[in-house]
């Protein structure tokens, strides 16, 4: 227990060192299907209830939604979200991008920050601001972190009112990765139009 206070503490520590922040992650860089979202983070005070906080990919479910709140609580937040069509005309790293473009642009314009922390070992291009990359962010800094857990349970939410939408490909459970199920269906019913990524398919139903 006392190790793992100790390595948020760290977290939190790691921001401070950084100086005026904020950090920006995505969720949905990978799945076959839907947006990919972003969110940028800005601390507005520390709470003993943020030592819970760790990497999204590491927390489950349960433990990311209930966090969701607690970060939405201490932080302000921005999100930004590219869509699938965005992701097929771009690319998915452009349309990341230009999500975390988004999410910063969405952030309370009374945020005041000097640099941005961006999770991963590419800086946000188009962006103008100062800005860091860093290399497994979301298990170094409190924000990175933070806004790690926005994004994917906001995405994990789109998807699964989507799923309302079209239950028989389940994407309440997948949420668009390309899970044994999820490429049954898709090859079983077909993609649908402006959920699934046209340009990531083309292994699955060919040119």
């Amino acid at each position: 227990m006392e190790k793992n206070m100790e390595n948020k503490n760290m977290m939190y520590l790691f921001d401070l060192e950084n100086g005026n922040i904020i950090g920006v992650d995505e969720a949905g860089r990978g799945p076959l299907a839907g947006p990919v979202v972003a969110a940028a983070a800005k601390l507005k005070k520390y709470d003993e209830r943020l030592e819970k906080i760790n990497d999204s990919k590491k927390l489950t479910e349960k433990m990311r939604d209930q966090l969701f709140d607690v970060v939405m609580e201490n932080f302000e937040i921005g999100v930004g979200v590219a869509d699938v069509a965005e992701i097929d005309e771009l690319n998915i790293l452009n349309a990341t991008f230009l999500a975390m473009r988004r999410a910063i642009s969405n952030l309370n314009k009374e945020v005041d920050f000097d640099k941005v922390l961006v999770d991963g070992n590419h800086k946000i291009r188009e962006y103008l601001g100062e800005q860091d990359p860093v290399i497994k962010g979301d298990s170094k800094s409190l924000s990175i972190a933070a806004a790690s857990i926005i994004a994917k349970v906001t995405r994990d939410r789109m998807m699964i009112d989507i799923a309302e939408k079209y239950p028989e490909y389940q994407f309440q459970k997948h949420k668009g990765y390309g899970t044994v199920v999820h490429r049954g269906v898709i090859l079983d019913k077909g993609p649908i139009e402006g959920v699934h990524r046209k340009s990531f398919l083309k292994k699955i139903l060919g040119e």
